[in-house]
């Protein structure tokens, strides 16, 4: 299994077996896209106050019963209180315009009688169906956090399950059971049964998101490999973030938009029979023919004739001896831990910030639509430059100063006056562990944006100083640039050490290196 790319070179690097495998996978990521943000439609709050339920008060007297309340230097009908209505029936009664009175002297109450919503920009979110305002505000960030919850299981189970049963079945599985919990949302009667179901969501979307990237990353060719990896995964993820606020736009009803969204994953049942199962992944199983006869298809679809032998016997019994492994073995090598402990603190910040200011786009003065749309077109140039730049700069400095820039616009936003690591037998594994780090910043997200309710620039502050804290371990990590991908343990702990550069580095075609016996 160390020669797996030697092994499979015959194949060539752009054939159209490649090339159809590359547009199907990042295909997949467009529907990730529209799903991972819909919360922000959904759970969207339209401007609301007190209900006020009286026939005997005029229009005039009934505006009236609602005290103003300065919001970020504006004055704005409160949303949560109104003056008591006794007060404002006898006051009416006595012959008094709300103009020949100091309404300020008057007792406030709460909404007892419940809230009356904007229809200007939603008819329908789960915040004015079930008054998740107020009292009830929290509920709205949690909601949000439910399917970072299940981001965080799906990370883990993930792995183990593909690495068990196949990438090709976690895959349409996950996307089968992604459309039909959210169709199932749509019919929710309850807040508290929505978050369950959004729950599940997010395990089944993360499964598929991870579980894809690992088959794209052992099927494709080396050069489409880094593009599908750097550009191809998010940019198509991007296209589905940009087609969400045009869906929502047009369907202003957040049951008819989830059931729209999912209807939508239909259209991927035939990729059923164009995507293969990773022939690595047959390989390591001991499933020899069944991984030789997908590239023996690959190569009469690129025109190639295709070797007797494609496996030596000896590599078939290296890739059995390899398969089995757990989440233990990513503990047990000092290296590995090292550099998962460094991964894990940056998946955590870095999701932090991207997911606070993702969901944030709602809460933005101007169109909510149009907000969302920009912030996921903003993403499309940062894409690109960075699949440059991989190609050709080392890439600890690059994430080392983007964080910093990063990091640092987010503190400066208050100032301005009225955004590969693991081998073969653990890649599935280590991706779900570090995916698990970024679910728990994820999952904190919603609450980092809800800390503007007290100042519009503390989740700002907040963000820049975690992102820029974050990008001193990228110092720390293994350099990856010019580097094949580690196929087994030994190979991996000859990446770049914790604290010391190592001397011993894997060359293009080499595929194994001396191992020193370790203490651990």
């Amino acid at each position: 299994m160390g020669n797996y790319d030697e092994d499979t070179a015959f194949l060539g690097e752009r054939g159209q077996f490649f090339m159809i495998l590359f547009f199907l996978l990042n295909a997949i990521y467009i529907s990730t896209g529209f799903h991972s943000f819909y919360i922000i439609f959904v759970g969207a709050s339209p401007l609301h106050h007190c209900q006020v339920v009286d026939g005997n008060l005029s229009e005039v007297w009934m505006n009236a019963s609602i005290p103003n309340e300065t919001v970020n230097g504006k004055l704005q009908p409160s949303q949560c209180w109104r003056y008591r209505l006794d007060a404002v029936r006898n006051l009416s009664a006595q012959g008094y315009s709300p103009q020949d009175v100091n309404l300020t002297d008057v007792i406030q109450e709460k909404c007892v009688d419940g809230w009356t919503y904007s229809t200007d920009i939603y008819q329908s979110t789960i915040v004015s169906e079930w008054d998740l305002v107020c009292d009830s505000e929290w509920k709205v960030p949690f909601v949000s956090s439910t399917l970072y919850m299940g981001y965080l299981l799906g990370s883990i189970v993930s792995g183990q399950l593909s690495d068990r049963f196949g990438r090709k079945q976690v895959i349409f599985i996950s996307l089968a059971a992604e459309a039909l919990m959210i169709l199932a949302q749509s019919f929710s009667h309850s807040w508290l049964l929505f978050c369950i179901l959004y729950f599940f969501v997010g395990a089944f979307q993360i499964s598929l998101y991870i579980t894809a990237f690992v088959l794209g990353t052992e099927v494709l060719s080396k050069s489409l490999r880094v593009l599908f990896t750097t550009l191809g995964v998010f940019l198509h993820y991007c296209i589905g973030y940009m087609v969400l606020p045009w869906i929502a736009f047009a369907i202003r009803d957040w049951r008819y938009l989830l059931r729209v969204l999912s209807g939508l994953s239909m259209v991927y049942i035939p990729l059923w029979w164009l995507i293969p199962e990773s022939p690595r992944w047959l390989l390591a199983q001991g499933r020899v023919l069944e991984s030789e006869a997908i590239l023996r298809r690959a190569a009469k679809a690129n025109n190639i004739t295709a070797p007797d032998v494609i496996f030596k016997e000896s590599e078939v019994k290296e890739a059995a001896e390899n398969s089995n492994y757990s989440t233990l073995q990513i503990l047990k090598s000092s290296k590995i831990r090292q550099t998962t402990l460094m991964c894990l603190m940056l998946w955590m910040a870095i999701n932090v910030g991207y997911f606070g200011l993702s969901l944030n786009t709602s809460n933005l003065f101007g169109d909510p639509f149009l907000n969302c749309f920009l912030s996921a077109v903003t993403e499309v140039p940062a894409y690109i430059v960075s699949t440059f730049l991989l190609k050709s700069c080392p890439r600890r400095p690059l994430l080392a100063a983007f964080l910093s820039i990063g990091g640092a616009f987010l503190l400066f936003i208050q100032m301005i006056p009225e955004t590969e690591l693991y081998p073969t037998v653990l890649r599935n594994l280590g991706m779900g562990m570090c995916s698990s780090a970024a679910r728990i910043g994820s999952i904190t997200a919603p609450y980092v944006i809800f800390l503007g309710t007290f100042n519009k620039y503390l989740p700002y502050i907040l963000m820049g100083s975690i992102t820029i804290v974050s990008s001193l371990s990228s110092i720390f990590l293994p350099e990856t640039f010019g580097k094949v991908l580690p196929e087994t343990l030994e190979q991996m702990q000859k990446c770049k050490s914790f604290l010391k550069r190592d001397n011993i580095t894997l060359e293009e075609g080499q595929t194994s290196v001396p191992m020193k016996e370790e203490k651990i």
